[in-house]
């Protein structure tokens, strides 16, 4: 018999390690939908630099999945596209402000929830004017493609009010600064996130309103439930270190009224 030569045997050693999947250098990089505009939330920072209470947990939760934040793909997500994304495998999931709803989980899986936030409406700073939602039925109210803060509006809340949506949260922050619009509305973390950014003190203000209850969940592809028992175990993880209220304190302030962490739901 012939004896393979010492570096045949260990090219094939070599070979076999390679393609066992073992080590965390072979997980290649981990795609993640998240918001690119949202202070405190999911915000691209000049230089590439993402900052947010979602790109917190998304970290976090990938750690707990095997990668290193060097090998994390942050790619952005629209209120309307989040579903699509997951669907084409364009990410592997999405932490992007996503409320848990009966309509979206005929499309998605969620787990979760992480976080509860609650609807309010933004206003300039010297606005008096709106003390309660029903006043929105004579206003010019702003909201986002594709958000449930828009569809409660129009369906619960003030069904007479002019409401003008746009791709993003920014570009109603625009139009609220240039009074093109009244008032914008979404999850009350979103908009503190954009009363506490630079070069909006004393701009504008929350009106204090909770319109409904949004529980964030972290939305992925129908069906794939073991990735779904591994985030929820991550996000459960998160909670017991004390990671998750030092991520919400560092992003939304130490003044920001939060809810404890939710409860994980099992069969999201």
């Amino acid at each position: 018999m012939k004896v393979p030569q010492a570096g045949a045997v260990a090219a094939v050693i070599a070979l076999a390690l390679t393609t066992s999947g073992c080590g965390e250098e072979d997980k290649g990089t981990l795609a993640i939908g998240i918001k690119f505009d949202q202070p405190g939330v999911g915000l691209r920072e000049p230089g590439g630099v993402f900052s947010g209470f979602d790109v917190d947990v998304a970290t976090y939760v990938a750690k707990e999945l095997g990668y290193k934040p060097e090998q994390i793909e942050f790619k952005r997500v629209d209120s309307s596209d989040r579903e699509l994304l997951l669907q084409y495998n364009e990410v592997k999931f999405v932490a992007a402000s996503y409320s848990i709803s009966e309509k979206r989980k005929e499309k998605v899986d969620f787990a979760g929830p992480y976080f509860t936030a609650h609807q309010d409406l933004l206003v300039r700073a010297d606005d008096t004017t709106i003390t309660k939602a029903e006043d929105l039925n004579s206003k010019r109210l702003c909201s986002v493609t594709g958000s449930t803060s828009a569809e409660n509006v129009k369906s619960k809340l003030a069904p007479k009010a002019s409401v003008l949506e746009l791709p993003g949260y920014s570009e109603c922050v625009v139009a609220l600064q240039d009074n093109l619009v009244d008032a914008m509305t979404t999850d009350n973390s979103i908009l503190a996130g954009y009363v506490a950014q630079k070069g909006n003190e004393g701009k504008f203000k929350l009106t204090g309103h909770s319109l409904s209850n949004e529980n964030y969940g972290i939305g992925l592809k129908k069906g794939d439930k073991a990735l779904q028992g591994k985030i929820n175990a991550a996000l459960k993880k998160m909670v017991q270190d004390g990671s998750w209220e030092a991520a919400v304190k560092k992003n939304f302030g130490p003044n920001y009224k939060f809810d404890p962490a939710p409860a994980i739901a099992a069969g999201n």
